[in-house]
């Protein structure tokens, strides 16, 4: 049983790692080299949909994780999990205080009614992503060789 846990967290956080990983440098870049008016408007609609999708896949994640560091206590790797869970619970603790504020104003923006400095806010949840992407990656790797 604890092994099928295992490799489910596993999982679960890997693949979240990569759609962050994409998010920060294949999606952003992209939209950022298109005209402002499409630049908003993708960021906008990928903050209403990851928005949707991200807070249960964090906490999702990090529920896996501390039912991990519990259930798999006595073992070996139980220290990289718990550190793992730190980093995942860190990741959403900085989300709801420092990117989840951007992205709820982000996801109403029209070039109509954008404000001024649009691109500012971008930039600031970028800045902030980028450290979330290091921290979930360093959870991933965490569990990854806590399962070796």
């Amino acid at each position: 049983m604890l092994n099928s846990l295992e490799v489910i967290a596993t999982v679960v956080v890997g693949v979240m790692v990569g759609v962050e990983f994409a998010v920060a440098f294949v999606l952003g870049p992209i939209l950022n080299a298109l005209p402002d008016d499409s630049t908003q408007a993708g960021h906008a609609h990928g903050g209403r949909m990851l928005g949707a999708v991200m807070p249960v896949w964090y906490i999702g994640s990090l529920v896996l994780v501390a039912v991990w560091a519990v259930a798999g206590r006595h073992h070996q790797h139980a220290g990289l999990v718990v550190a793992a869970g730190a980093l995942l619970l860190l990741s959403v603790v900085m989300s709801i205080l420092l990117l989840v504020p951007i992205n709820n104003r982000n996801k109403t923006w029209t070039p109509e009614n954008r404000p001024a400095d649009w691109k500012q806010q971008l930039n600031r949840w970028n800045r902030w992503h980028y450290i979330r992407v290091a921290e979930i990656i360093a959870a991933f790797a965490l569990l990854v060789v806590a399962r070796a």
